[in-house]
């Protein structure tokens, strides 16, 4: 038995992507912008953290989760073939107590 595309999906496309590959870029994009904007949320936080102010969040608890958001916003950066995070660092404003952070396991 041989599998055959449909007639839209085996005409050839006037970009190089295929529909499939097409399809996972997209997916792909869109996952790193949401990984981007978890990352704005949790240094947002980090940042209107204040030690004065009775908290229900300890600071090592928004440095852990910030830590987390960056390290998965790396990744899927690298998925997407980004491998210059020096910019990201700038960018983002990314503290190095979150940086030195990265990958780290937590129990």
């Amino acid at each position: 038995m041989s599998f055959r595309l449909p007639r839209s999906l085996s005409q050839p496309w006037s970009s190089s992507f295929s529909p499939l590959e097409y399809e996972l870029a997209s997916e792909r994009a869109d996952t790193l912008g949401r990984q981007g904007r978890r990352v704005e949320e949790a240094l947002a936080k980090l940042k209107s953290w204040r030690a004065e102010e009775p908290a229900h969040l300890d600071r090592e608890v928004l440095v852990n989760d910030a830590s987390v958001a960056v390290w998965e916003f790396f990744i899927q950066r690298e998925i997407c073939g980004l491998r210059n995070t020096c910019e990201v660092i700038d960018r983002y404003g990314i503290p190095g107590e979150v940086l030195v952070r990265l990958g780290a396991a937590r129990k």
